[in-house]
């Protein structure tokens, strides 16, 4: 059986959570601290703050850019459900535009801002970044759901510094794990701050931010948050499993170099930008008979996935209308995602290639 994907957990991911396990502090203390630099490092950004999960991330970004009640996120359609609901979640509304029928990703010339426009929250479909630069010359604060493209890059640079606020995603079929988990990253020290304390419950004890005389044990709620803490147990697999980032993403990229020669003419794939150099959580295909090809592939116990139906059609957002952003509709209707994970053998993608070819004629 081979599913659309699956976490790599070697020995040393093992020795490192157990390791863990035998610290003093589970949930707090240096395994965060070093995860936290480590990242941000990787990222190529100032701050890094993890949290529980890739949700949180997106939840901790949109506070700290300031969304609320009254303000407007625009996003794409094409994306799991939490990019939007998060901003629900904030007592903001939600604004869908349409994408880029090559990439998939949101597109740029689709987006305006207008008075009540206080986030863009483009998606780096399957691995590949959004156009980061265009969208933030268009004003409002943009936050990169990354949750698919931690070590990609654009224009050279790595994802996680190029917008404002970036989230990532640490879930286990993701390119990187800590069972769940994600992250805020930025170059802004004050939105890290507000990241750090939606995070905590908004709980302060930093005595710089007391009021002056305060005793060494005072702390003060300043600001609703959360408890989004990630346990020293999930850094320790964070860790370790970031070491092995980059051969990680470039066996993704092996694997859809051999996708892509073998179904070229075949499917419909998407198309990758010039100076993008994708991460490849996703590899997806576009057919006409989507679902009678999944059922073929189920058949020969290759188990694809469908990524995603489209946010704006879904019952909780029903008073959007899912023929306004046509090209998202119609190609959430055709698209499929292969199996892709490192551990997939050049065997595997060819019995994969194989099952395709015969069924998606």
């Amino acid at each position: 059986m081979l599913p659309y994907g699956r976490q790599t957990i070697e020995d040393d991911d093992v020795a490192a959570v157990s390791a863990a396990m035998r610290a003093e502090l589970l949930t707090t203390g240096p395994e965060i601290d070093a995860f936290e630099a480590e990242l941000a490092t990787a990222s190529g950004a100032r701050h890094a703050i993890v949290v529980s999960s890739g949700t949180a991330a997106l939840h901790c970004a949109y506070a700290a850019a300031g969304l609320g009640p009254g303000d407007e996120l625009v996003t794409t359609p094409l994306t799991f459900s939490a990019t939007a609901n998060m901003a629900l979640a904030l007592g903001a509304s939600v604004r869908f535009a349409d994408i880029d029928d090559g990439d998939l990703c949101l597109d740029p010339a689709r987006v305006s801002a207008g008075a009540k426009t206080k986030v863009i929250a483009p998606v780096d479909y399957a691995g590949q970044p959004a156009k980061i630069d265009a969208f933030m010359r268009i004003g409002p604060c943009v936050v990169e759901d990354a949750s698919h493209s931690i070590g990609a890059r654009l224009s050279g640079k790595p994802v996680g510094s190029l917008a404002h606020l970036t989230t990532f995603s640490f879930h286990p079929v993701k390119t990187i794990t800590t069972g769940e988990g994600g992250a805020v990253l930025t170059n802004d020290a004050t939105l890290a701050q507000r990241a750090r304390d939606f995070r905590n419950h908004g709980l302060v004890r930093d005595p710089a931010r007391l009021p002056a005389g305060s005793p060494k044990h005072a702390y003060e709620i300043q600001s609703l948050g959360f408890n989004y803490r990630l346990t020293a147990l999930q850094c320790a697999l964070g860790r370790c499993q970031l070491k092995k980032l980059p051969r990680f993403v470039a066996r993704r990229a092996q694997i859809v170099a051999r996708y892509r020669a073998a179904l070229d003419g075949v499917v419909r794939m998407q198309t990758v930008r010039e100076g993008v150099d994708p991460a490849w959580h996703l590899f997806v295909v576009r057919v006409r008979d989507r679902d009678r090809l999944f059922a073929a592939l189920a058949g020969e116990e290759i188990f694809a996935q469908v990524h995603y139906p489209p946010v704006n059609a879904m019952p909780l957002y029903r008073a959007h209308d899912p023929r306004q952003t046509p090209i998202a509709t119609r190609a959430a209707s055709e698209l499929l995602s292969l199996p892709l994970f490192p551990s997939l053998t050049d065997a595997d993608v060819d019995r994969v290639i194989a099952a395709v070819k015969k069924h998606a004629a």
